[in-house]
C-alpha cells in the first residue's frame, strides 16, 4: 500500500506517516488505531517488537476469524492435539473423561491392568494432596480451591508418569487451562452414557446424594451433560457405554485405544 493511499484511508497525513516510519513521530493510540484499521491489521500487530512471524500469524488469525464461532473450539482442540506435544509421547498416557457413573474408575483400572500401566484417579490424588475429602475441599476452599488442587495434581501426575491411565473428575473440562493441558499431553477418551445410566450407576455404588432432597436431580443431570457435551466431544475418541455391560464397554475401550 502506498503512503498516499494509506494517508487517504487512515486520515493521517503523508508527512506524519513519513515521520512515523522514520521513527521521528510521536503517535497517539487514536492515530495508531486509525492506521491499523486502514491496514486491516490488529492494533497489537503494529506494536509487536518481534515481527519475524507476523505474516503467517496474521494470515492464520484472519483464517480463524472467518470460521463459524461454533467450530473454533474444535479447531483449537485439534491444534492442541496435533502440536501441543509429540503425538507418540501423548499416546502413552490415556485420560478418561465424562460424568460420574460413566465407568471411568471401573474401566480405567481394567484397561491399565491390560496395558501394564499405572492407574491413577485424579480425585484421589487431590484428596491426598489436600489431606481431606473432596466435600471438605469444596467446603473449605470452594470451587477455585479445588481447581488449584486439580491443576497441581495433574501436573505432578504427568511429570511422574510417562505411561498411565488417568481417570479425571467430571468437571475437568470446565477449566480451560487444565483441560487444554490434558488434551495436549494425553490421549483422551470420552466415556459417554445416557443420563439415566449415570444416575443409576452412582446410586448402585451406594451414593444416594444425587437424589437426596432434589426432585429435579435428573433434569439437572441432563442439563449438565448437555452443557458439557461440546467440551467432552473434544476428546480424541468417544466410547459409548450406554446399554453395555462392563465387559462390552471394556472391549470397546480397548479397541478405541488400539486404533
Amino acid at each position: 500500500m502506498s503512503r498516499k493511499l494509506l494517508a487517504g484511508d487512515s486520515g493521517v497525513s503523508e508527512r506524519y506517516l513519513a515521520q512515523l516510519e522514520g521513527g521521528q513521530g510521536n503517535v497517539s493510540i487514536l492515530l495508531l488505531r486509525q492506521i491499523a484499521t486502514a491496514l486491516n491489521l490488529p492494533l497489537a500487530e503494529l506494536l509487536a517488537e518481534d515481527t519475524r512471524d507476523a505474516v503467517e500469524l496474521t494470515l492464520t488469525t484472519q483464517f480463524l476469524k472467518r470460521l463459524p464461532r461454533q467450530t473454533l473450539a474444535a479447531v483449537r482442540s485439534q491444534l492442541v492435539r496435533d502440536y501441543g506435544s509429540a503425538r507418540d509421547e501423548r499416546m502413552k498416557r490415556i485420560a478418561l473423561i465424562g460424568l460420574r457413573g460413566a465407568g471411568k474408575s471401573t474401566l480405567g483400572a481394567k484397561l491399565a491392568k491390560t496395558l501394564g500401566a499405572p492407574f491413577i484417579e485424579l480425585d484421589r490424588e487431590i484428596e491426598r494432596e489436600a489431606g481431606t475429602g473432596l466435600s471438605e475441599i469444596f467446603l473449605l476452599y470452594g470451587q477455585a480451591g479445588y481447581r488449584r488442587y486439580e491443576r497441581r495434581c495433574l501436573e505432578r501426575v504427568l511429570e511422574k508418569n510417562e505411561r498411565a491411565v488417568i481417570a479425571t473428575g467430571g468437571s475437568i473440562v470446565s477449566e480451560p487451562g487444565t483441560y487444554e493441558l490434558l488434551l495436549s499431553t494425553c490421549f483422551t477418551v470420552w466415556l459417554r452414557a445416557e443420563p439415566e445410566e449415570h444416575m443409576a450407576r452412582v446410586i448402585a455404588q451406594g451414593d444416594t446424594r444425587p437424589m437426596a432432597g432434589n426432585d429435579q436431580a435428573m433434569e439437572d443431570l441432563r442439563r449438565i451433560l448437555d452443557g458439557r457435551a461440546v467440551l467432552y466431544g473434544q476428546a480424541d475418541v468417544t466410547v459409548d457405554t450406554a446399554a453395555r455391560t462392563p465387559e462390552q464397554s471394556l472391549s470397546a475401550l480397548r479397541k478405541a485405544v488400539a486404533a
